[in-house]
């Protein structure tokens, strides 16, 4: 349990948010969301210690334990991958540390005797002698194979010292669990094991992630900062997206009545119950709906991009044709072979692998950026496309302002570019940032400006969340739905992928693996997981 009383945090004159007195108990998983800057990590900072709060106090339940997601991945290099887990569990550590001292003297003493029992009584009340095998099925389940479990974490790759660091705020069964993007750089299959440890998680958990598929699945309660509060509701990630757009439009419809609109929102909130029943996410045995006040449902004051793609011309019946691609390493390492297939008009198309360097040569293949060891491609002629690449460092690389920038891949004058850049929320002397100075997630707003300056009919997207904040995330994803052209993309956000794609197909170093089914169909198949380890083996 972890209690905010009176809380405030202020830099100098900007107060993030004050009086937020709130109780976080055992056995709810609480999602932290925000505009971005709007404090979520600061949050859990000021929980974890980090940082003191200007004003108030917190505190956690007699004796219980705080474990953090540590975001310092060079801290722990000399050490091994199965210790650094290890000392997730600090107290445990601290008596592993002093019985390994006590035990390597050649003389021992009566008192080191008695210290001694006392130690291995306490190891054995924390489970130390299940710890070793305990951390390793973590360690494994995050996808850290057995042979590097003892190498130092400084042999690891980054994308390898996030699951261990993982791993590290897992272990012991905290008491409270605070987890600041657990999900960057986990490929699906290991963002589902993840959904599924949590689900069985019986302690307190505050979580900070991008992630709506992730929230929804584990998240029994939303804390949405904004209005410069800090507010609980009841509920996921979608609850409170879908209830806030009703109160927007609401808000917006000023003839509706007081009981009209009460009887809208007790009509909403009972067909999300209902579907929320049906469903297999944690949320499913959580009542989390019976103590919701109407009155709490307000519009957000967050501001979302106007992502809208449109077609110029009408695609023809060819669009894409690929023969017996083939693609590898500069070390010899198979991305994919004998890669074939034909995009047909209306599909929505996102490739899958194992290895995420397949989908981004892929896509550069396609797109003309990069030659293929074997095979053919051939667009329609009546295709344009508009790509998204993974990298889009090189794009960068000048002191031009945005609304020149833009100006190089379009048609117009200084109004119709500034137009497209206050859509994607540049607005005033921001259109005069010079682009080198942009951060990820501001370049990635003006790349999706540039594509839309094309009216392309077919988008090829590599990974189109990376960077983006919730709300752009959710424009972009609505308007895919939405959009009439065909689609081929990659992405490691579930939601995306199981609300755009109506056809997946994997590549494989032997081939495809080409279904037209959903998302969730796909990963739940025996079938297709047998399938997966042939043409993977």
């Amino acid at each position: 349990m972890i209690t905010l009383s009176n809380i405030a945090i202020q830099f100098g004159k900007r107060v993030l948010y004050k009086d937020v007195n709130m109780k976080f108990t055992s056995g709810n998983i609480y999602g932290i969301i925000g505009a971005n800057g709007a404090g979520k990590s600061t949050l859990l900072k000021a929980i974890s210690g980090e940082l003191e709060p200007t004003k108030g106090t917190i505190e956690l339940g007699p004796g219980e334990r705080l474990s953090v997601l540590s975001q310092d991945h060079f801290q722990y290099d000399q050490e091994t991958v199965l210790n650094t887990v290890l000392m997730g569990h600090s107290t445990m550590w601290k008596v592993m540390k002093e019985r390994e001292v006590l035990y390597s003297k050649e003389e021992f003493s009566d008192d080191d005797g008695i210290r001694v029992a006392e130690l291995e009584e306490q190891f054995a009340e924390m489970g130390g002698y299940e710890a070793e095998s305990d951390a390793a099925a973590l360690l494994s389940g995050l996808g850290i194979r057995e042979e590097k479990h003892y190498k130092l974490m400084g042999e690891l790759s980054g994308k390898e010292k996030v699951r261990v660091m993982l791993a590290k705020a897992l272990f012991g069964n905290p008491d409270n669990l605070l987890l600041d993007e657990p999900t960057n750089d986990l490929d699906l299959d290991t963002v589902r094991w993840l959904e599924s440890y949590l689900s069985e998680f019986e302690h307190t958990v505050l979580v900070v992630s991008h992630d709506r598929h992730f929230l929804d699945s584990v998240c029994t309660h939303t804390v949405d900062i904004d209005f410069g509060k800090v507010t609980l509701f009841a509920g996921n990630y979608s609850f409170w997206y879908e209830s806030s757009q009703l109160a927007l439009r609401q808000a917006q419809n000023q003839k509706a009545k007081a009981d009209e609109k009460r009887k809208e929102l007790e009509e909403f909130i009972r067909r999300f119950s209902a579907n929320v029943a049906k469903s297999k996410q944690t949320t499913s045995r959580k009542k989390m709906l019976e103590k919701l006040n109407i009155e709490e449902i307000r519009p957000s004051t967050r501001k979302y991009p106007g992502i809208i793609f449109q077609m110029e011309r009408e695609p023809g019946n060819q669009i894409l044709e690929v023969e017996g691609l083939k693609a590898s390493t500069d070390d010899g390492t198979i991305l994919f072979d004998n890669v074939s297939f034909q995009i047909q008009k209306g599909e929505k198309v996102v490739f899958l692998s194992r290895d995420p360097r397949a989908m981004t040569a892929l896509f550069e293949i396609i797109n003309g950026n990069r030659e293929a060891q074997a095979g053919t491609y051939s667009w329609g002629v009546t295709i344009t496309t508009a790509y998204l690449p993974l990298d889009n460092t090189e794009f960068f690389q000048s002191d031009k302002n945005l609304v020149d920038w833009l100006s190089q891949y379009g048609e117009g004058n200084e109004v119709y570019f500034k137009g497209f850049l206050g859509r994607m929320l540049f607005s005033g002397e921001e259109v005069l940032k010079k682009v080198n100075v942009l951060s990820g997630g501001e370049k990635m707003r003006c790349m999706i400006a540039r594509m839309q300056l094309r009216n392309a009919n077919c988008l090829i997207l590599d990974t189109p969340t990376n960077h983006l904040d919730l709300e752009s995330i959710q424009a972009f994803n609505n308007n895919l739905k939405l959009y009439k052209g065909n689609i081929l993309f990659a992405s490691h956000d579930h939601e995306f992928i199981q609300t755009v794609a109506n056809r997946i197909i994997e590549l494989t170093p032997n081939g495809t693996i080409d279904k037209l089914m959903e998302y969730d169909e796909y990963i739940d198949s025996d079938n297709i997981r047998e399938l997966k380890e042939k043409m993977y083996a």
